[in-house]
């Protein structure tokens, strides 16, 4: 039997944060799955799998902390490079979560969307994540955000031949692009940019992701592997972001 996403007392426990600190967008590189597995002598898919459980988890703090937008990077462009059967593993993961927790989600007015070329993902995982998106489009609390068959570069690259389209339709000039007519074009369009980044697994780069959105966002590194990051990194993280502040170019 499935534990409930959350517990009523979960559920109804607010963090001491003040809301007006709280970074309203988080972004999360779930890094160091493989290497939590090979530490235990166990294949790359176990790491995997225990790595939705830390989702689970992460997803309940940032409800409870009420974070606005949770966005994971969860499967990059890059990633297609990797073992066809690790492949498959992971990307059947995302149906396996939302069958187990999507009522759970919609009950605690949790929204999910993606961003990625999603159209290129096995039919399975995109069907999971359309019906998921259909389901809480109406929801308006934590917006959980999936990043799949994602890449910032291609991201990048779509958008400046969308945009360079529709100039050559006339709808608007060169003269009038600036910085939001092109976020426009973006598969974030719409959403605010991320306030604090998260890596876990002691790497320090951006990997490809959200290279526009990051432009002015705070970076919070960890060697803490992915399947042991708990809701005490994850506050430890947002007290430190707490502490920074931010001038965008000011004094």
């Amino acid at each position: 039997m499935k534990l409930p996403f959350f517990t009523k007392k979960q559920a109804e426990v607010s963090v001491f944060y003040p809301n007006d600190t709280i970074p309203e967008h988080i972004a999360i590189i779930m890094d160091g799955n493989g290497r939590w597995a090979k530490q235990r002598g166990m294949p790359r898919a176990a790491g995997h799998k225990e790595g939705v459980s830390t989702v689970v988890k992460i997803v309940k703090t940032a409800v409870k902390c009420k974070v606005k937008v949770l966005t994971l990077y969860t499967f990059s462009t890059e990633n297609w490079k990797r073992p066809k059967p690790e492949i498959e593993f992971i990307l059947r993961l995302p149906k396996d979560f939302l069958s187990i927790y999507l009522p759970d989600l919609i009950a605690n007015n949790v929204r999910i969307e993606a961003v990625g070329d999603i159209g290129k993902l096995p039919a399975h995982t995109r069907e999971a994540i359309e019906d998921a998106m259909e389901r809480t489009r109406s929801n308006d609390g934590l917006l959980l955000n999936f990043a799949l068959n994602y890449g910032s570069r291609d991201e990048i690259l779509n958008a400046m031949k969308e945009m360079f389209l529709d100039i050559n339709k006339g709808e608007f000039s060169l003269e009038e692009l600036d910085e939001q007519k092109f976020s426009n074009y973006l598969y974030t369009a719409g959403m605010k940019e991320p306030d604090l980044l998260i890596r876990t697994g002691g790497e320090i780069r951006l990997s490809n992701f959200l290279l526009w959105q990051l432009a002015y966002t705070e970076f919070w590194f960890t060697d803490v592997l992915w399947p042991d990051f708990s809701e005490k990194e994850f506050l430890q993280a947002l007290e430190e972001f707490c502490k920074r502040k931010r001038r965008y170019g000011g004094l």
